[in-house]
């Protein structure tokens, strides 16, 4: 592997652990834990993970001797910056309280547990890996472990290995899979555990106990650099109106977060736009608006930053896309090949799926429908994904907003000077080179799984909070997973799922962003972040996010 010459020196860096990881470990037991919602169900559905208590680690005066033990460890979902530092969290706090103990990694993710496919992780391999971006150590994958079949697959492949724990990096969706795993074992007295822990860029995988998702804090910083890098063409150019898609699946927190860093013109939040009911129109009516409002001034260009699952949040666009995702599912709801589905797939003419969508949507729907570019519309009739619903980064949504701004603008005012240029941030920011913040994030999350593997738990997600504070004060410990789940509707059949957390509008983070949002539309007060600093002050190189800061500081 050939190394720049900042991944030589990067990989000098020491993580910083917090104090209570660095000696004799004392556990700290908090009070029965009750799901999120939908308690009685969730308690019926995984009666020996459920309503266990919070664990916190302080640290203790007499150093534990432990057995040594194999662990297994699997990357789930897409990419984000710090898994390695995970794995290598993991390692050494394994081997630190057993150094015999051994880290097995299954390769291409969850499908590496049912196939067998495996590795032995060694630490000449893992300091190759240490605080770098990417997941390419043991690879990654989305299949879903949901079956028992595939249960006893694991646990076959796992037994044959002698490892007794297995630990799941993953999102909301991958961290579900691992609560029903560490249920499933538990209820057959496998003796393995399970341990999850929080990884999204998108941010949707946080609570009291969980502040943020690991990968977030490097996304972020990421895409605000070059979305202040974009500002400042702008604003030298001063011709074009930048519209900025940003990954993030259904929540809308690395638009908000960049909207702080960055201070654009616009920024769509798809809550607001739920809450308030905005339909598509009133949306561009409202950017149109801004753009003419900065033309009066003489300012004929701006950002537009939009959250790639806004769609999803349009109310007439919702309707539209359940209408669309029933239809074209592979699998009707009784488990049947969906003919509509098939038909449609044979169908090769972009006018002929036109008109054989129109023909079986609702009056609103088909009106939604016309309503937009035909190529925007057919987007939304792409491939579904795992669980049957529109893939929303497939979707122009950038391009959409601004042909549909260009329209209203030209009848109102066609002197308006418009240009637009388009971008899409996603897989820009998934395998940064994690942050200072990452990197001590993720080691300390990976060496907290070790401690809870030592002291028997399972079911439960690594939980490292405290984090406005420097590494060496924040708070480890670990929370059921069963306490984040709830009821949904997946495919017409009700699961167990860890509940999304979207963007609270009665937050700080939100807040703040609306008190300045009026100003930033109409002067042009960009900032620009500059690239991710990972060397020099702490003031510069060891911040957490806006959002986070906002959300854990008591005053504004």
């Amino acid at each position: 592997m050939t190394k720049s010459v900042l991944q030589i020196v990067r990989a000098k860096y020491r993580p910083i652990l917090p104090v209570t990881l660095k000696g004799a470990v004392k556990i700290k037991q908090g009070k029965p834990t009750q799901s999120v919602a939908d308690r009685e169900e969730i308690k019926k559905r995984f009666p020996n993970t459920y309503g266990l208590p919070v664990v916190t680690f302080e640290r203790g005066r007499k150093k534990e001797e432990y057995p040594a033990i194999n662990v297994g460890v699997i990357l789930s979902g897409g990419q984000a910056p710090g898994g390695h530092n995970v794995i290598a969290g993991l390692f050494d706090g394994i081997r630190k309280l057993n150094p015999q103990s051994k880290l097995y990694g299954f390769l291409g993710g969850p499908s590496g547990l049912i196939n067998n496919e495996v590795i032995e992780i060694t630490k000449e391999m893992l300091n190759s890996y240490r605080n770098t971006g990417g997941f390419d150590i043991i690879g990654s994958g989305r299949t879903k472990l949901e079956e028992i079949a595939q249960f006893e697959a694991g646990l076959v492949n796992l037994q044959a290995k002698n490892i007794k724990a297995l630990v799941i990096i993953g999102g909301d969706d991958s961290n579900t899979n691992a609560c029903v795993l560490a249920e499933y074992y538990a209820s057959i007295n496998a003796g393995i555990q399970v341990i999850g822990c929080p990884k999204t860029i998108d941010g949707d995988l946080k609570n009291n106990m969980i502040e943020t998702s690991f990968g977030f804090d490097t996304a972020v910083k990421v895409y605000s650099e070059l979305i202040g890098n974009i500002e400042r063409d702008a604003n030298s150019a001063k011709k074009y109106w930048h519209f900025i898609k940003l990954m993030g699946r259904s929540a809308s927190h690395i638009a908000l977060e960049c909207a702080l860093q960055t201070q654009p013109n616009i920024c769509l939040i798809s809550e607001e736009i739920e809450d308030k009911k905005k339909t598509l129109d009133a949306i561009v009516d409202d950017i149109a608006t801004i753009v003419i409002k900065r033309s009066n001034d003489g300012n004929n260009f701006g950002v537009t930053l939009i959250p790639e699952g806004l769609l999803e949040f349009i109310p007439e666009m919702k309707t539209l896309i359940a209408e669309l995702n029933k239809m074209l599912a592979d699998k009707t709801a009784d488990g049947k090949n969906n003919p509509v589905s098939a038909a449609y797939k044979a169908i090769s003419d972009n006018i002929e799926r036109r008109d054989f969508v129109i023909a079986r949507l609702t009056p609103k729907s088909k009106k939604a429908f016309l309503s937009i570019p035909l190529d925007i519309a057919l987007q939304l009739t792409l491939e579904r994904d795992s669980h049957g619903n529109v893939q929303v980064s497939l979707i122009e949504t950038e391009k959409l907003l601004g042909d549909l701004v260009k329209k209203k603008i030209n009848a109102i005012n066609s002197k308006v000077k418009f240009s637009t240029q388009y971008h899409f941030f996603g897989y820009e920011g998934r395998c940064a080179a994690p942050s200072n913040f990452d990197a001590n994030y993720c080691y300390a999350l990976g060496y907290t799984a070790s401690v809870l593997i030592a002291n028997g738990y399972t079911g439960y997600m690594a939980s490292v909070r405290n984090t406005t504070v420097p590494a060496e004060k924040w708070i480890a410990g670990g929370i059921p997973i069963t306490m984040m789940m709830n009821i949904e509707n997946r495919n017409g059949e009700d699961k167990p799922v860890i509940k999304k957390a979207l963007v609270e509008l009665k937050g700080k983070p939100f807040k703040t962003f609306v008190a300045n949002r009026e100003r930033w539309a109409q002067n042009t007060e960009y900032v620009y972040p500059g690239p991710i600093q990972y060397f020099g002050p702490s003031n510069v190189c060891d911040q957490p996010t806006k959002t986070l800061k906002l959300e854990r500081t008591r005053k504004i």
